[in-house]
């Protein structure tokens, strides 16, 4: 009985040094946002550990990726970038060469981009002057699962097949979204408020204008806030959408002004298909 106990206890001592051995031995990819994690590991599966740069409540625009972070792209089999967030911007030469044998995936390949010259967001100035939030669209988001799905095989051809299955149930999901979008939006022509103008795409989708309450990327001077107040008067604002990385106040000079809801939102979750149907909600009330 004895001598059953102990290999007993040996082949557990094996599973768990294997187990252990596995984890260690899983690949990992870095991705700069919380959404991409989210279609990553939809079409990833178990292949692959995925990490985000820049944590959910921090502001892509101007994170700076701390030293563990930094470790941990070096050690990742690549990088997978939105393509023109502030802080990939900045870092895009420090990061390729902390970590030269990494490759870098742009995931905004093939998506048509707005140009800020061709929207209202309050003069707000990115990086080559391109509206950088692609996710907040469905349309965009078949997109960058391919990408994503373009990258994976180029890095691990052998699962294609397995890849290609995650990604016709991860568009079944978008799909599904649209669809629901769709439904809240039904007959809806509306404009809204922001403070920071992330829902560019998300309006171009659905005929929809966004007004953004920055000014050149600050905070409203007193002049640009009065006239903001008028404009909310004149095409009837109803909701104002607020997020927790930026300053509320002027939003809440403008709602009590105009009598618009506020909205809190947040963009970056990874919890991608329940923020885009909440905004959507929130429009249609």
């Amino acid at each position: 009985m004895k001598k059953y106990i102990i290999l007993f206890f040996n082949l557990l001592v094996l599973v768990a040094c294997g187990n252990r051995q596995q984890q260690t031995q899983q690949a990992t990819l870095t991705v700069s946002i919380e959404p991409l994690r989210y279609f990553t590991e939809a079409i990833a599966g178990d292949k692959y550990r995925i990490i985000s740069m820049v944590p959910e409540g921090s502001n892509p625009e101007t994170y700076d990726p701390t030293p563990q972070q930094l470790v941990t792209l070096s050690q990742s089999q690549a990088f997978l970038r939105i393509g023109y967030i502030g802080f990939e911007q900045v870092w895009a030469e420090k990061l390729q060469s902390n970590a030269p044998e990494v490759k870098f995936f742009n995931l905004s390949d093939k998506v048509s981009l707005i140009r800020e010259n061709d929207i209202d967001h309050g003069s707000h100035s990115h990086a080559g002057g391109v509206e950088p939030h692609i996710w907040s669209s469905t349309q965009n988001a078949y997109i960058i699962a391919d990408n994503i799905f373009d990258a994976l095989c180029t890095l691990d051809a052998a699962n294609t097949a397995y890849y290609k299955e995650n990604l016709t149930k991860l568009k079944q999901e978008i799909e599904r979204t649209d669809r629901e979008i769709r439904a809240y939006l039904q007959n809806k022509t509306c404009t809204f408020l922001i403070y920071h103008p992330a829902l560019s795409y998300f309006a171009c989708d659905y005929g929809l204008e966004q007004i953004s309450i920055e000014e050149g990327g600050k905070e409203p001077s007193p002049a640009h806030l009065q006239s903001l107040i008028r404009r909310c008067k004149e095409k009837h604002v109803q909701v104002i959408f607020i997020q927790k990385e930026f300053d509320t106040r002027n939003a809440a000079i403008i709602a009590k002004e105009t009598g618009a809801k506020i909205v809190s939102i947040n963009p970056l979750s990874y919890k991608w298909q329940a923020e885009m149907t909440a905004i959507a909600k929130a429009l249609s009330e």
